[in-house]
């Protein structure tokens, strides 16, 4: 019922993530990344829980891959589950139970990860790396450029009504958290549309965080 997949930026170690389903609220569920640290997807038939467990994992020291392995070994139900990690070093990990549904596959590079199940067909993953890998500027725009290639590859069998993307960087909270929990439109265009408006404020959120007194002003009404 999903497709995703988690990145980082090897220029500036930002973490990204981003996701699309046929099922509601998607993101709410299945997405989790943790600056210093890296980026967790938890997907069908999903525990939320294994995402927290994955980055905890890695922030004790373990590799994405070591810290896939440990995971498995304490998760209950794990054939049921799809896991992508990517940590600090852009080593990348991914465990698919083989009871993941429907036509389920994955692909992975340095710096990105992919998986999904219920898809179109076993290309989707591999062209969402290949779409994190050509594209070139900020991670938000890499990961939207991710995902509209895994759309364009087939996507999901089925329509997809819900989809995210996240960022973290540097802060304990994301500095990008887009969701569009259910759509009968294009989830994905929905979140480019909102990352379009965010990105050039996405400093000044993080500034009024920081230090409010040197923060640039709201530029809304009421705030003369």
């Amino acid at each position: 019922m999903t497709f995703s997949l988690v990145a980082r930026c090897a220029d500036t170690g930002m973490f990204g993530l981003a996701i699309s389903s046929s099922s509601p609220a998607v993101a709410a569920r299945c997405s989790f990344a943790r600056a210093g640290v890296g980026a967790v997807a938890s997907q069908n038939v999903t525990d939320p829980g294994l995402g927290p467990l994955t980055l905890d994992l890695m922030e004790q020291g373990k590799t994405a891959p070591e810290a896939v392995e440990a995971m498995t070994a304490q998760a209950k139900f794990i054939e049921y589950r799809q896991v992508l990690a990517v940590d600090t070093a852009g080593r990348t990990a991914i465990h698919s139970g083989p009871n993941s549904l429907g036509i389920w596959t994955q692909a992975q590079a340095e710096d990105v990860a992919s998986g999904g199940n219920l898809l179109a067909n076993n290309g989707v993953p591999q062209a969402i790396v290949d779409g994190f890998l050509s594209a070139s500027g900020h991670i938000g725009d890499r990961l939207i450029a991710a995902m509209r290639a895994g759309l364009a590859a087939g996507g999901e069998a089925g329509p997809v009504h819900s989809a995210g993307m996240k960022i973290v960087d540097k802060v304990s909270w994301p500095v990008a958290d887009l969701r569009c929990d259910w759509t009968e439109g294009c989830p994905i265009e929905a979140i480019a549309t909102a990352w379009d408006v965010y990105k050039p404020q996405l400093d000044a959120y993080i500034q009024r965080a920081l230090d409010p007194r040197v923060a640039p002003s709201y530029g809304v009404p009421g705030d003369e």
